[in-house]
């Protein structure tokens, strides 16, 4: 499912890989694949410390989409099912 999802998601965003949709979607899958790698080894204390940069790194990207473009922000939070953060 996540993989299909790629694909189309790579085809659509071919050109622009340094976009920030595309940075935080490669993350999002990062992040998938560190966590279910985590489920199995508790103790990978290294995988831990990576799976929290790359979860700051995600969130600093989302942070800059929303103040950037909302609607952009809103259509990738939708699409990669991210629950959207609390702003105040």
């Amino acid at each position: 499912m996540i993989k299909n999802t790629f694909i189309s998601f790579q085809e659509k965003k071919e050109e622009s890989k340094g976009s920030v949709e595309f940075q935080v979607f490669s993350f999002t899958n990062k992040i998938r694949r560190l966590t279910s790698h985590l489920e199995l080894h508790r103790k990978d204390y290294l995988s831990q410390r990576g799976l929290r940069k790359i979860l700051g790194k995600r969130q600093r990207l989302l942070a800059y989409l929303s103040k950037k473009n909302r609607g952009r922000y809103k259509e990738l939070i939708n699409q990669l099912n991210i629950r959207e953060l609390k702003t105040r």
